[in-house]
């Protein structure tokens, strides 16, 4: 390993980051929490930290392993991994990568305006995926192989409001809510009953200890289809999911994008989330999250993107500070961005973020 970026050595224990998020205390130590590390990101910390070192690129299970390296490395008590063998084909539009960590093959973008189910016809032609035939080969690896300190996020799951604007088109669903509102509640609950079995299926692992549900239900000033609909056609799936994963004794995680002011109370106390994830300032500063909410959930990230983008080191770091000084007392609180580490974030401003998470006492 080519030095480490960091002031201070940390092993990862799960069960403390398992009881920070389901609020039992404020935690030895600051835990850190994203939904996911771009690739690019992966590859230029390997690459810039040697984090490979060791590992035999032509073991079948390479990839697996260089994952727990890297989230070792970086300070994750986790790895995240999901079931494969289950996506659902859309319509997709490339552009080229502009950031510098480039992405060579583009990046790619859901037609908003038209997707491959509109009609009857189409839905019944639909390739649906046989959630039965899912593989687990990696989870099960996992399952073998997983450092002991170290758990599972099991996910991403749950992405009910996102499949609906995905398979219809954004704009066809808007349409579809008050046209063809039968054929909306079929794709709903054809989506509900794939990810319901993935979910059961993921909580038969020992090394799963949280599950995440991932669903963008909002924009900057509201939710992208009304709140009563949400309650008909999304809320009943991740409610579903988050019984799943507490009758199996785990956590619930929902990362969410977009103003939920509407529905907050919704995904508190009748879905039962256990902690919401993905804050920025121009919505809600997740200081002010956990003044509002973090009595009855957990919430994670909140290094608001942008400023992760702009900010100098010295800015960054008093950002960080103070997010913990707030979010920290009585737990409920990991770090993290606002959303994910997009190839766009500079390194060493992440590096910088993680760095003063460990510095923090």
């Amino acid at each position: 390993m080519s030095g480490s970026p960091f002031a201070n050595d940390i092993t990862p224990d799960w069960e403390d980051l398992v009881q920070c998020v389901a609020r039992q205390g404020t935690p030895s130590r600051v835990h850190n929490l994203e939904l996911f590390l771009d690739p690019e990101i992966k590859q230029a910390i390997c690459d810039r930290f040697d984090l490979t070192a060791g590992l035999k690129q032509d073991d079948p299970s390479f990839t697996l392993q260089r994952e727990i390296a890297i989230q070792r490395f970086l300070g994750y008590d986790y790895v995240l991994c999901g079931l494969t063998g289950i996506d659902m084909p859309m319509n997709w539009h490339m552009v080229e990568d502009t950031a510098e960590n480039k992405r060579s093959i583009g990046r790619f973008f859901i037609d908003e305006h038209v997707g491959p189910i509109t009609t009857w016809e189409e839905f019944e032609a639909y390739p649906w995926p046989d959630p039965q035939a899912a593989r687990s080969t990696a989870m099960q690896w996992y399952e073998d192989n997983l450092p002991d300190d170290m758990c599972v996020l099991g996910g991403l799951t749950g992405h009910f409001a996102e499949n609906l604007s995905w398979l219809m088109g954004y704009e066809t669903l808007c349409y579809a809510l008050y046209d063809q509102p039968d054929l909306v509640q079929a794709i709903a609950t054809r989506c509900l009953d794939i990810d319901r079995q993935v979910t059961e299926q993921l909580v038969q692992f020992d090394c799963v200890k949280m599950v995440w549900g991932s669903d963008d239900m909002g924009f900057r000033t509201g939710t992208l289809i009304s709140p009563d609909d949400l309650r008909a056609l999304v809320l009943p799936g991740h409610k579903l999911l988050a019984r799943i994963a507490h009758d199996a004794g785990r956590l619930y995680l929902l990362h969410s994008c977009g103003n939920l002011e509407a529905i907050m109370g919704d995904l508190i106390d009748d879905v039962r989330i256990d902690a919401k994830h993905s804050f920025e300032d121009t919505i809600v500063d997740v200081r002010d999250a956990k003044s509002l909410w973090g009595d009855r959930i957990a919430v994670l990230g909140g290094i608001d993107m942008d400023f992760m983008c702009r900010a100098d080191e010295h800015s960054l770091r008093e950002r960080v500070h103070q997010t913990l000084q707030v979010c920290m007392p009585g737990g409920g609180y990991c770090l993290g961005t606002g959303n994910t580490v997009a190839n766009y974030i500079p390194v060493d401003n992440y590096l910088t973020m993680l760095d003063e998470g460990r510095r923090f006492t």
